[in-house]
């Protein structure tokens, strides 16, 4: 039986995948850079899909392999969309850019099906997962517009302050390198991008390591709708991104992805406290239930929690310290959940468990889950921490101590850590001592034992959720971390803020000062000098 279910949602037959996932071979040797769609004529990359047809690993296409030459020529594109500040984007009104904005989201739009398919298949997300990833990303967009307009609104006018009268606004920052995750490849991405771009900021993206060929819909869009060299997208790993970093010639760096990484590429800076760094990185999220939890909703949210994509979500909830005395009905009901779990294709009605689409992670989990057992953990649920391929099964593991690394590595998949234990103060010590500080959760009825931990823990993570999963959403709340876990705030308003940087123009309120700026701005003579209401 074990065997017949893997092989249904392991290696599906070519001729059982619908129509609405079918994907023929992609052939995709474009780039972007200057307002250039260049076509790459060197070394290709061949993209493998996590997915097997017929027993097969698929592969589902190819893409440029890029190479400093078109790094660094992506570098000249953005310095001369910026010049200085003195180009044509940054010192664009902001009604103007956008419309650009504006426009992009149109041409997105239309090529929605392409890339949602293409996403299906390099990183195995549930397709209603894909297309809600989709749509909340034009969401976003949507919503970053309406939200610089309500921060342009608070500068339309002038302060006057001992004398002296200021129109204080934003300006961006210069060139800007966007590099997003895989998990998240195109709302993650495209949260750093369009704040950067909208404030003025010419951008480089570097593609997802996994997740790349759901990009070329959109090179075409991004080429119509901004300037030359205010949009460039490379294909490519760390040998595009290290070289336009050693340039010193871009201003800001958005990456999202594990705090070494970060380090290792912010050093390639020749001057790194020049370097605005807006990061998202590890975390550690965890679960403390109390005594008094309510156990169902306990359970239903753990579980969502924990394995929402297989677990390969920043905000999944990664460990769970549990009262000994709840501990065992916490691991039934646990255990109990993931045996219903549908498991599968993408494209399977409800499916929660899909293949895993980074290479040797099966085999890092086990690594992960076989260490924990033998040092005295154990798996509590049938079949947990069984795999073939890249299909794993969910395993729970119990009586983990923090000798073990399941304790204290970020898994990012479908194993999940259940820590024992008897005295509050020993989970929440646990919590202080880890390195990540991105979010937790309290799980509990009684008010003052959920609030005697809300106190401390707003001071070791960033948002304290509970009697729910952690999550980023909605939007328009800050997402960062402490420790660790990022560097930055992100949310639909913040986003504008870390890419950009308070400016003001001042005049002492002399008769000629006020008649030299009433002039400028009656006339509409300068684009930041203004006093027009966006609406």
């Amino acid at each position: 039986m074990t065997e017949q279910f893997y092989d249904s949602g392991f290696s599906p037959e070519a001729g059982s995948v619908p129509d609405e996932c079918a994907l023929p071979w992609i052939d995709e040797r474009r780039y972007l850079i200057g307002g250039e769609l260049r076509q790459w004529r060197g070394p290709l990359e061949t993209v493998l899909s996590p997915l097997y047809v017929d027993g097969k690993q698929r592969e589902i296409g190819v893409c440029p392999s890029l190479t400093e030459t078109e790094s660094l020529a992506a570098v000249e594109a953005v310095t001369a969309a910026w010049d200085n500040g003195r180009g044509v984007w940054p010192t664009m009104r902001l009604e103007e850019r956008i419309a650009h904005v504006e426009d992009f989201i149109l041409r997105m739009a239309a090529v929605r099906d392409e890339v949602v398919r293409r996403m299906v298949w390099e990183i195995c997300k549930p397709l209603d997962d894909c297309r809600a990833e989709f749509d909340r990303t034009v969401t976003y967009l949507r919503a970053t517009v309406d939200a610089l307009k309500d921060l342009d609104h608070v500068s339309s006018r002038f302060v006057v302050e001992g004398g002296i009268y200021a129109q204080i606004r934003r300006a961006p920052l210069g060139p800007a390198l966007c590099m997003g995750p895989f998990n998240y490849p195109l709302n993650e991405t495209f949260t750093t991008l369009i704040p950067a771009l909208i404030m003025g900021n010419p951008v480089i993206v570097k593609t997802p390591r996994i997740g790349k060929l759901l990009y070329a819909p959109l090179l075409s869009a991004f080429a119509g709708a901004f300037p030359a060299g205010v949009v460039n997208i490379l294909f490519g790993n760390r040998n595009v991104a290290i070289p336009a970093l050693a340039s010193g010639r871009i201003n800001v760096l958005a990456f999202i992805g594990s705090s070494n990484a970060a380090d290792a590429l912010r050093r390639f800076h020749p001057s790194p406290h020049r370097l605005r760094c807006v990061l998202g990185l590890d975390a550690k999220n965890a679960a403390i239930v109390l005594p008094c939890a309510d156990m169902e909703l306990t359970v239903a949210e753990a579980v969502s929690g924990a394995l929402t994509f297989n677990g390969q979500r920043c905000t999944a909830l990664k460990i769970f310290y549990v009262h000994a005395s709840r501990s065992k009905e916490f691991l039934d009901r646990f255990s109990e959940a993931i045996g219903k779990l549908p498991m599968g294709t993408p494209w399977k009605q409800g499916v929660k468990i899909t293949p895993l689409p980074v290479p040797g992670k099966v085999n890092e989990l086990q690594g992960l889950v076989d260490e924990a057992v033998d040092m005295g953990a154990r798996i509590a649920n049938p079949r947990g921490g069984s795999f073939k391929g890249t299909l794993y099964y969910p395993a729970l593991v119990a009586e983990v101590t923090a000798k073990m690394r399941l304790h204290a590595v970020e898994q990012f998949g479908p194993v999940v850590p259940v820590v024992s234990y008897t005295n509050v103060e020993q989970a929440l010590e646990a919590v202080i001592a880890s390195p990540y500080g991105q979010q937790a959760s309290i799980f509990g009825t009684d008010p003052d034992a959920v609030a005697a931990l809300v106190d401390p823990m707003v001071n070791q993570v960033c948002r304290v959720n509970i009697n729910s999963q952690c999550q980023r959403g909605p939007d328009v709340f800050p997402f960062t971390g402490r420790k660790d876990s990022a560097e930055g705030t992100l949310s639909v308003s913040d986003a504008l803020r870390v890419f950009s940087i308070r400016t003001l123009v001042a005049a002492k309120g002399s008769s000629l000062n006020k008649e030299i700026v009433s002039n400028i701005v009656r006339l509409r003579k300068s684009n930041f000098l203004s006093t027009d209401f966006l609406f």
